[in-house]
């Protein structure tokens, strides 16, 4: 915890073990100016084995998202890049970016949070991207949402801080 900017003691809370994980990770993210309110767990077989928060700001990458992220970590735990049978728990719907990477890491499952349209409201285009590349109809039976009130409660924290938008 970063003494200059202490994290807030947390005032809203998800039902999901996990979902709580991936919102405390996200809030260590933004409370440190490391990128958006965007915090990712990987669990297999009941098990965190990766967990990360968005780091765009932070490592001047533009894909360092919390999803890329956790997935990374996952990996290196597992050591190999086939992640089968682990489920991704996301405060923020994937963009298309994050969204292939689980596809790609043959993550079994994704559990987000806010939408694309809530993710909108803080200021991010997933929106246009995922419109060029067709929507989410073909991901219904994947991506299944997840502690949206305890999600956009973050998002509001992360609102409040007048952070930079990218």
């Amino acid at each position: 915890m970063n003494k200059k900017n202490p994290i807030p003691k947390l005032t809203y809370s998800a039902g999901n073990n996990y979902m709580q994980m991936a919102i405390n990770t996200a809030r260590s993210g933004i409370f440190r100016g490391h990128g958006g309110p965007f915090g990712s767990v990987v669990v297999k077989d009941g098990v965190v084995i990766g967990r990360a928060h968005n780091t765009v700001l932070l490592t001047h990458d533009p894909t360092s998202h919390g999803e890329i992220n956790a997935i990374r970590a996952a990996s290196r735990a597992l050591e190999d890049h086939d992640l089968s049978g682990c489920e991704l728990y996301t405060t923020g719907e994937p963009c298309p970016m994050c969204l292939a990477a689980c596809m790609w890491a043959n993550i079994s499952k994704v559990y987000y949070g806010c939408t694309i349209a809530d993710n909108a409201l803080i200021g991010f285009r997933d929106e246009a991207f995922d419109a060029k590349f067709g929507g989410r109809a073909a991901f219904a039976d994947y991506l299944t949402q997840l502690d949206r009130p305890a999600c956009l409660a973050l998002f509001e924290e992360y609102r409040g801080l007048g952070a930079r938008r990218y």
